[in-house]
């Protein structure tokens, strides 16, 4: 897998631009994302986009599908050799709502090594970003995602044989890291909303939340006090910076989007919530924030798994800047494989 840093010092010479190109900037991001003033959004390219034949492991194939041409909502497909019927994982990439792609080299090299070492099919969307779309922007191309898949599965069109005749859609996981997890979360929601027999050939097994990212106005212990790596993924203030870009405007942290348990864990009780495994990191700003919700959900029977990354922080298994990241992602994808084949 290769390795990448979000250290904004490695890339200033290729990300600068000329001094009051587009005015003032209102929000930054350093080295990732600006929005200035007078409207304009720059995304430096920091990470490179890939295409989706670019260092495959054996017997993977991957390919770029377009779901919705109007809305430019596509996916990137993982399919390993594998013999039988494999499960399928819809993954939702991180970037605080607000940058990523689908393309990323660091997301397709996890997620192809993830397809063939879990033995299962991915569909990695790539949905739009706030600012530009702010929330519910992306839940909506999740859910819209969903009805893709099963559409295809009914109508069986030749152009997308080469994957649905490899997947049971009977197997069905929803899978998301940082923000992606809380677009899968919500997503989730309300795909178990809606009647069974309205989404079949669907059936909902479950729902992976790596370090997903959610957030409230009062503040963890984790998130104020927590010692981050110097290269760390998120920050506090990065993160208070993608909320203020991603949710509705004058919506504040406790906004269920952001904050599940805001309005009190009763609002959950009659979700019909599959089976959850929260992936933690230990160094994670958010790490007491996943556990509350962690807790909050099994304390209303709802059935959740919990694992801990020692020594880690948030996206290391994409940032892969670490011998010790490298191991855990192997944990991580065990556990993974564990949990779809329980």
């Amino acid at each position: 897998m290769s390795t990448i840093s979000l250290d904004p010092r490695l890339n200033l010479q290729a990300i600068k631009n000329p001094p009051n190109q587009h005015g003032v900037v209102l929000e930054e991001i350093e080295g990732l994302l600006r929005v200035h003033k007078d409207g304009n959004i720059e995304r430096p390219p920091v990470i490179p986009s890939v295409p989706s034949t670019l260092a495959l492991p054996h017997g993977v194939t991957a390919k770029d599908v377009v779901i919705d041409k109007f809305t430019n909502l596509w996916a990137r497909i993982y399919v390993p050799s594998h013999p039988g019927n494999l499960t399928v994982l819809v993954y939702f990439h991180g970037g605080g709502f607000c940058v990523g792609s689908a393309a990323w080299s660091c997301y397709h090299d996890f997620l192809a090594n993830l397809a063939c070492k879990a033995s299962c099919v991915i569909i990695s969307v790539n949905y739009r970003l706030a600012p530009e779309n702010r929330l519910p922007a992306a839940y909506d191309d999740g859910f819209k995602t969903l009805m893709w898949v099963k559409q295809q599965a009914l109508s069986e069109p030749s152009e997308q044989r080469w994957w649905l005749s490899r997947c049971s859609l009977s197997s069905l996981f929803i899978v998301g890291d940082s923000a992606g997890a809380n677009i899968a979360y919500n997503v989730t929601t309300q795909l178990v909303s809606c009647e069974p027999s309205s989404v079949r050939p669907l059936s909902l097994k479950g729902t992976i939340l790596i370090q997903p990212f959610f957030g409230g106005e009062a503040r963890t212990w984790s998130e104020k006090y927590a010692t981050q790596p110097p290269t760390s993924a998120l920050t506090l203030s990065n993160s208070d910076v993608y909320w203020r870009l991603a949710l509705p405007l004058g919506a504040n942290k406790d906004h269920p989007w952001c904050n599940p348990l805001a309005n009190g864990v009763t609002k959950l009780r009659d979700l019909r919530l599959p089976a959850i495994m929260v992936c933690i990191s230990e160094l994670d700003i958010l790490k007491d924030r996943n556990l509350e919700v962690c807790n909050a959900l099994s304390s209303l029977g709802k059935r959740v798994e919990t694992t801990m990354h020692k020594g880690v922080g948030h996206a290391f298994q994409v940032m892969q800047n670490s011998q010790l990241s490298y191991s855990r992602t192997q944990e991580l994808i065990s556990h993974i494989k564990a949990f779809i084949n329980q």
